[in-house]
């Protein structure tokens, strides 16, 4: 995977973060979501490379960067995170950058933009709506769907204990099940690896689970103090979501993202959640297109 990339960890915001680093051009950051490491992108990142300097990183608490010790989710808010990756990306030498974010990484490139707005010039979210809008919306059947977002946020240890117990069997039935075709099939037998890799570390699991606390409590939050001070992300933003992802569930994407940015374009892609792995051809050229 990521053939010609180098790789260097890098201090962000007290974590060490873990990065992919390869092209030439004007700079793209590419975060990834939950349960999976910066490999999501490995189908696209070349590609990309052609075009632009890209920096693929390992969130905090997943992958190769470092899980730092948390409680209530503290030190997994996205405010947090996004701090991580504007350290991280000024370090490299890059203030100011394009930025792409699936899943949870999705929801660290929006609050980046909300917390950093010099930084972005351009904002790519991939299947998400803003998480208070999530629960919000979160309706008995959306509750079912989206079950892991009140499973991951109970107390430590008893979601760490209860995925500690068979870690690969949890992520592999988490990443079929958000797939249109109910299969870890779309996935790279090399990518597929090193989640498995990632998700069996203890540390790991904790992270993701203090990711998921931050956001039923910190985020929403943030969120909701962004909306009453009428706050809006000024750069343009595309969203793109699965015809059969979460975010279509839930309302129109655009009309809801629009409630929070100025310039808001996009549209669905044949496909379930996971739209770089399942639909690559698709959500690149719409890439390309936008962050050009």
């Amino acid at each position: 995977m990521f053939e010609g990339f180098e790789t260097r960890t890098v201090a962000g915001e007290g974590a060490e973060i873990f990065c992919r680093i390869g092209g030439d051009g004007p700079p793209l950051l590419l975060l990834h979501g939950y349960p999976q490491t910066g490999a999501m992108w490995a189908g696209i990142a070349p590609r990309l490379a052609e075009r632009f300097r890209v920096v693929v990183p390992d969130l905090r608490g997943y992958g190769q960067s470092s899980a730092p010790e948390s409680k209530a989710g503290e030190g997994y808010a996205k405010r947090v995170m996004a701090a991580d990756m504007v350290r991280v990306m000024t370090t490299l030498g890059h203030p100011r950058f394009r930025l792409a974010g699936h899943d949870r990484g999705g929801r660290v490139a929006y609050r980046l933009a909300f917390d950093h707005p010099d930084a972005v010039e351009r904002l790519a979210l991939l299947d998400i709506i803003p998480t208070v809008e999530m629960w919000e919306r979160m309706d008995a059947a959306g509750a079912l769907s989206a079950y892991h977002w009140q499973f991951l946020a109970q107390a430590n240890p008893m979601p760490e204990r209860l995925i500690g117990s068979d870690p690969v069997f949890y992520l592999d039935h988490t990443l079929a099940s958000w797939t249109a075709n109910q299969s870890t099939a779309p996935f790279a037998p090399e990518a597929l690896a090193e989640y498995r890799r990632s998700f069996s570390r203890l540390d790991a699991v904790h992270g993701a689970c203090e990711d998921y606390r931050a956001g039923a409590t910190i985020d929403r939050r943030h969120d909701e103090e962004d909306r009453a001070a009428g706050r809006r992300i000024a750069c343009p933003l595309l969203a793109l979501w699965g015809a059969k992802g979460t975010p279509a569930r839930h309302g129109d994407p655009l009309e809801i993202w629009r409630a929070y940015a100025d310039d808001v374009s996009g549209h669905a892609i044949e496909g379930g959640h996971f739209l770089v792995e399942e639909a690559s051809e698709a959500t690149l050229d719409a890439l390309l297109r936008f962050l050009d």
